[in-house]
This record gives structure tokens, C-alpha cells and sequence, in this order.
């Protein structure tokens, strides 16, 4: 997810844990501690692919967080000494403020290897865009209390809370509005006889009730979108191409094999000049898409393994793309 709402979350959950007992020190603490796991960003792995495919892993890891916990929580302790009740607390809010951050990021489709060292599985299981504001807000507003109701700390508690409890419930209806799409889709797909070895349904930008749903085929992919308030149950289907078989004489390479597994196979490949591109198409949508990557090039001899580059994301359309997927929400006939 996003800084913002990982900062909230880190420092609601702190000070739920803390109740009070340290004042907005839990806040403060909690805030850092649940940005600590993203600063992995800023570790060059060695190309664009390590960096994309290594991120939310070992940082996002239980076991290496469990390692982490009681050093972070004696340093704050050091730094702000505590009683013995204070330092188990202090124990618990670390440790919880790790691993709902980590359980957070699996909410998205991008992928967290959060059982390494015993396997380093992305797991994704997609049904929150990375940036949402109707998870964020009740957390923020929970969070705010603590310096609004400064002399009813026990209201400000009761906020904060609540805040946790509104944004859980609604990691909840996530889950279900997509199994939901996923059912539509399957009795979609079978109408209208497209085959497709695997599905991925996901949220739109900033809400959970418009789905993308994409299916791989046998020459790509088909891609269409669902509303929860679509009165229909049929969806509009896109096919779109890759050119796969480009891959076959660089099957192998590292990069190409590690592009295939980390983005459980939704990915196209086509070309830029005599350049060969692989695109996670998880995250963005047909002509929005923001992982890109050169993984070969034709040269006379064929085509050849390349030096990895990652391609800037496509350029931006203004709001207006944003806009008909607002549009889209509502009203079923808006083309995307």
C-alpha cells in the first residue's frame, strides 16, 4: 500500500496496543516502524528486475520481522525507558505494527514473500488497489483523535478503534466482492465459449466496486471490466495479443524466468524496435500498464538475451481516464 496509509495503520495499531500508557509516543513510533519494511526500495538489487521482484521480501518476511522486533522495541525502550508491563507492550506493538503492514501489501495484486526463508512465494491475492482511500480515511481519522481529544483519551481510544475495525471490515468486503466478480466472470466467459488457463480479478484505482478482470488465452489475453451495480451479468471482453513465442530462444535467462514466476504468469510480451518487452499486466490496464521490461533483442544472428531496462511507464492521459472509470461505477454502458 501506500506511505500514507501504512503510516496510519502503523501508528493506529500502536496505539492500540499502547492504550495511552505513553502518550502519542506510540503514534510516533508506530508511524516509523510501519514505514521500516519500504525502505527496501532504496536497495539496488543489481537490475530493474531484482529490484522489482525483490522488493517485499525478505523486508516483508514474518520470520526476519519476528528477528527484528525485540531490537527495534529495546531501542525504544533506551530511548524512552519503560516499566516492565511498558516493555512487553512495547514488544507487542512492534511485532503487530510488522506484520499487518506485511498483510496489508498481500492485499494487493504485487506480490509479498512474506514465509521466506521457507519459501519465497509472492503472495497477492488482489483485491485492494494499492491506494485506497476508504481504507485510509477511517484509519487517519482514528489516528487524528489522539491530537484533537487530547483531554478524553479515552473517546480518542474508542476512535482509533473504531478506525481499525471499519478498515478491517472493509479488507473483508474485498474479499468477498471479488469472489463475487470471479463467479460472474467464470458464467461470463462460459456464454460466450472464451477459454482461459488461469483469472485474475482486481479493483480499479481507489474503489472496490469497479473489478478489471483479466483471463489468459492461448494467444494472450482477454481483458473486461465488472461493476457490483452492473444491472447485466455479461461483460465486455477485449482479447489482446502477446507475442510468446518471442521468448522461446531466451527461455532460460534468469530475468525472463523470473519475470514468468513472479508475475504468476499474467504478463505480455511484444517489441519496441528491436527491442523484446515483457509487462507485468496485473497492475495498471491496456495502454496504462507500469512494469515494464527489455529482456532481449533481435539482433542478425536472432534473438538474444539483452541487458535488462525498465521502460517508463506509458504516458499519462490527464484525468479523464479516471474519470470514466468513476462513470464506469454506475453506468455499465461507458466504455474503458
Amino acid at each position: 500500500m501506500d506511505s500514507l496509509t501504512q503510516i496510519a495503520l502503523g501508528a493506529s495499531v500502536a496505539e492500540a496496543v499502547m492504550q495511552n500508557k505513553v502518550g502519542r509516543k506510540a503514534a510516533f513510533w508506530g508511524a516509523v516502524i510501519g514505514t521500516l519494511p519500504d525502505l527496501d526500495v532504496f536497495v539496488p538489487m543489481g537490475n530493474a528486475i531484482r529490484d522489482f521482484t525483490y522488493h517485499r521480501a525478505e523486508s516483508h518476511a514474518f520470520f526476519y520481522m519476528a528477528l527484528a522486533t525485540p531490537i527495534i522495541a529495546w531501542l525504544i525502550t533506551k530511548i524512552h525507558p519503560a516499566t516492565k508491563s511498558h516493555k512487553i507492550r512495547w514488544l507487542f506493538a512492534v511485532f503487530l505494527v510488522f506484520i499487518t503492514h506485511a498483510l496489508l501489501d498481500s492485499f494487493n495484486a504485487y506480490g509479498t514473500q512474506l514465509l521466506l526463508p521457507f519459501t519465497n512465494h509472492p503472495f497477492g491475492w488482489g483485491t485492494v488497489f494499492v491506494i485506497d482511500p476508504i481504507y485510509t480515511i477511517p484509519l487517519l481519522i482514528g489516528v487524528s483523535s489522539f491530537f484533537f481529544l487530547r483531554k478524553n483519551t479515552g473517546l480518542a481510544l474508542k476512535f482509533n478503534l473504531t478506525g481499525l475495525i471499519i478498515s478491517s471490515l472493509y479488507l473483508l468486503w474485498s474479499l468477498g466482492a471479488q469472489q463475487y466478480v470471479y463467479s460472474v466472470a467464470e458464467k461470463s466467459m462460459a456464454a460466450q465459449n472464451i477459454e482461459v488457463s488461469k483469472t485474475l480479478a482486481g479493483p480499479t484505482p481507489f474503489n472496490t466496486f469497479l473489478w478489471r478482470i483479466i483471463g489468459k488465452t492461448e494467444n494472450g489475453y482477454i481483458e473486461g471490466y465488472y461493476s457490483i451495480f452492473d444491472q447485466s451479468k455479461e461483460i465486455r471482453f477485449k482479447a489482446h495479443t502477446s507475442e510468446n513465442a518471442l521468448l522461446e530462444p531466451i527461455s532460460g535467462d534468469w530475468n525472463v524466468e523470473r519475470l514468468k514466476w513472479f508475475t504468476k504468469g499474467f504478463y505480455k510480451v511484444y517489441t519496441v524496435g528491436d527491442k523484446i518487452v515483457m509487462t507485468d499486466i496485473r497492475m495498471g490496464a491496456s495502454g496504462m500498464y507500469f512494469f515494464n521490461f527489455v529482456v532481449g533483442k533481435k539482433t542478425e544472428e536472432g534473438i538474444k538475451s539483452a541487458p535488462v531496462e525498465k521502460l517508463d511507464p506509458e504516458e499519462f492521459k490527464g484525468a479523464e481516464p479516471l474519470k470514466n472509470l468513476w462513470k464506469r461505477i454506475w453506468n455499465e454502458d461507458v466504455e474503458l
